[in-house]
């Protein structure tokens, strides 16, 4: 027998999935995150969810980790120390950057900009020039250039980028100066602006090469340790790490390219959510993913999540592709606060975290969060075990939450609802963002709930944003470890292609994706993905001529053939006047085009729970008093493991389960379906 582990680590739990690749059928556990060395969870949930499974870690053949570490040194500024070489005349590249001040019109008001990557004391230029058409104009002087190594070397740095101009039309001299950095800088990574990102623009190249070597040394360190330890444990363990895209890449690659998994943490919950609501005949979604510290958000159209060509995480926005993914500060976790100014509340984005955590966890939190509004509501009954074993303590709970009833003057019951009333409204704010505003409308599409608080609360926002049904897939709080279990490879190759459509034509741009295909399988045809199994697709960044702004346009193989040129400016003015409500009677213009390629899907299907008649009272725990809407209610607890296919619960009700806690209010109805998932409308 062999199996396979998805693994996610969060800021307050690390979720572990382990799947038997024969039978299907899998295994679950939850342990608090370790935030000083994330690894430690890993391992302690290895040998958790091997323990449940009575599984030898031997036994063990992949493991899919979807983690946090590199938008962790971001977000915290603990990367590397980074030189920079630039071209002559382009050493304040990073300094200049672009006219663009976040904040809406106040924002040059408040706005503090961030200390570049690469400090301007670490920046060298090289004698050289490269023309955009990939001539050499000027060769590089390899006498001048090794004394301003010389100094990098002499002031500790700890990674070196390569970023000269027009680099992206031909790397030969990126790729003679790391030659010689190797040399002077030994053991110090290189990233060059030709390989991390062949395209144009100068300063989105150099800020994402930047991006790459501050976080290299801190993931490849990590990777590197985690990949050790886990061959100690299971015998030379193939170790895989989810992009910031959705798909699967190497460990090695991982660690040369990790500018690429700034977001592989929500990308596994997304992945997972496709995959359970696929199966259930559900392919155009909102997943709204919860946990302790955050909420994230993404729209799935045809069951595939949307991309963006931009990743940011705090004021650090690179050129990288992710799934368009918008995150809220409001989780299980949050704190809920009033301002003395003002005497309103409050929710987030301050977190408690997972030390001490909220206060119904009674490790010495003491502040109110969600999770003990909802514990206080009864939405969360003693009953409730977080991660199987954590028992919650309620008078802890009601004491945290009087303090916010103190200061607004309410009773404690009215104060926690106002509480769980605030939070949902920030998660429609952000559920908003990725739809109306993308010019979809929410009733189109089923909500995915998932994360440890995500159940507790999609009911109530399928109600705010009209989407249903609300989905409660088996498992939702190891969701993101189920995504992570069961994605693809990916790897994308682009290049800059500067054309009017009237300039080029349709077997040009096809010469074109055949090349990038071709190195675009490279990375699979390394993890020994036969050809046949690489599935291609491909992508245009187009604007209108004279445009600053960039759209992406997904394209199949076999359109380009079919509709030609036209049929992609038609596709284009459809995109523009979706997101914008017009399209330009103008020239259409190529900017870049990018191959993908990609494994086969994941052949594991959900298995079917036996079926049951409408009555769901065998699953039936016991009565919960719970408080909802300004007023008392009489709901039932259900346990999760004995519902059945074809069940109907009534709500209002509570769901329990290992890993999360689903809510069903008044006014609607629950109803699981052939593979246990849970289908809420409104009754």
């Amino acid at each position: 027998m062999s199996f396979r582990l998805g693994v996610d680590v969060g800021g307050t739990f690390t979720d572990l999935l382990l799947i038997d690749e024969q039978s299907g059928n899998h295994w679950s556990a939850k342990v608090p995150s370790t935030p000083s060395d994330p690894s430690l969870g890993v391992l302690q949930g290895v040998r958790r969810v091997c323990e449940l499974a009575n599984v030898e870690p031997g036994q063990i053949h992949h493991v899919m980790h979807g983690t946090t570490v590199a938008t962790n040194a971001v977000l915290t500024r603990s990367g590397a120390r980074v030189g920079l070489v630039t071209t002559r005349g382009y050493r304040q590249v990073l300094q200049i950057a672009r006219s663009f001040v976040p904040g809406g019109l106040g924002g040059w008001v408040i706005y503090n900009k961030s200390e570049p990557l690469a400090p301007l004391e670490l920046t060298v230029e090289a004698d050289e020039r490269v023309g955009g058409d990939g001539s050499i104009v000027a060769p590089l002087d390899e006498a001048r250039l090794r004394d301003a190594l010389r100094g990098l070397s002499d002031s500790g740095v700890e990674a070196l980028t390569v970023s000269l101009v027009n680099a992206y039309a031909n790397g030969s001299h990126e790729q003679r100066i790391r030659e010689l950095a190797a040399e002077e800088l030994p053991n110090v990574p290189i990233s060059l602006s030709s390989e991390v990102l062949p395209e144009m623009q100068e300063y989105e190249r150099t800020l994402t090469t930047v991006a790459n070597s501050y976080v290299r040394p801190v993931v490849e360190r990590y990777l590197g340790n985690l990949q050790a330890e886990l061959s100690q444990q299971t015998r030379g363990v193939t170790l895989h790490i989810l992009r910031s895209d959705g798909g699967l890449a190497s460990a090695e690659t991982a660690a040369r390219y990790p500018v690429n998994l700034l977001m592989s943490g929500p990308a596994g919950g997304v992945a997972g959510a496709i995959w359970g609501a696929k199966q259930a005949g559900f392919e155009d979604l909102l997943t709204f993913d919860m946990g302790g510290t955050s909420t994230d958000v993404c729209l799935v159209k045809d069951a595939r999540a949307q991309l963006r060509r931009e990743t940011t995480v705090g004021d650090l926005t690179v050129r990288a592709s992710s799934v368009d993914v918008r995150t809220a500060g409001a989780g299980g976790g949050s704190i809920a606060h009033v301002p003395e100014l003002t005497r309103a509340l409050r929710v987030g984005p301050e977190s408690a975290g997972a030390d001490p955590g909220p206060a119904a966890y009674n490790r010495g939190g003491e502040a109110p969060t969600v999770t003990d509004a909802h514990v206080v509501l009864g939405n969360l009954p003693e009953l409730a075990r977080l991660g199987g074993d954590m028992q919650l303590d309620r008078a802890a709970a009601e004491r945290a939450v009087q303090t916010v009833a103190d200061a607004l003057g309410l009773p404690l019951m009215r104060a926690a609802e106002g509480i769980i009333e605030i939070v949902n409204e920030n998660m429609c704010g952000a559920l908003r963002l990725v739809s109306v505003e993308q010019g979809y409308d929410p009733r189109d599409f089923a909500l995915v709930a998932f994360g440890g608080a995500g159940p507790l609360h999609a009911n109530a926002l399928g109600r705010l944003v009209h989407a249903w049904p609300v989905i409660v897939p088996p498992g939702p709080g190891v969701l993101c470890a189920y995504g992570d279990a069961t994605t693809r490879l990916r790897n994308e190759v682009s290049r800059s292609f500067i054309r009017r459509f009237s300039e080029t034509s349709r077997d040009e741009v096809a010469n074109v994706f055949e090349e990038l295909t071709a190195g675009a399988a490279q990375a699979l045809d390394a993890e020994g993905v036969p050809r046949g199994e690489q599935v291609p697709s491909f992508q245009m960044d187009l604007r209108y001529r004279g445009q600053g702004l960039l759209l992406t346009l997904d394209v199949e193989p076999g359109e380009l053939a079919e509709g030609g040129l036209e049929g992609v400016g038609r596709r284009f003015d459809e995109l523009h006047r979706q997101l914008f409500t017009f399209a330009l009677d103008a020239d259409k213009e190529f900017v870049n085009l990018r191959a993908v390629a990609e494994s086969r899907p994941s052949s594991f299907f959900a298995p079917s729970i036996a079926e049951g008649g409408a009555d769901a009272a065998e699953a039936v725990l016991r009565p919960q008093s719970l408080f909802c809407e300004n007023r008392e209610h009489e709901a039932l607890i259900y346990d999760r493991a004995k519902l059945r296919a074809g069940n109907r619960i009534p709500g209002p009700a509570i769901v329990l389960e290992m890993d999360s806690t689903t809510l069903i209010l008044p006014g609607h109805k629950g109803e699981i379906d052939a593979f246990g998932n849970i289908l809420i409308n409104p009754a």
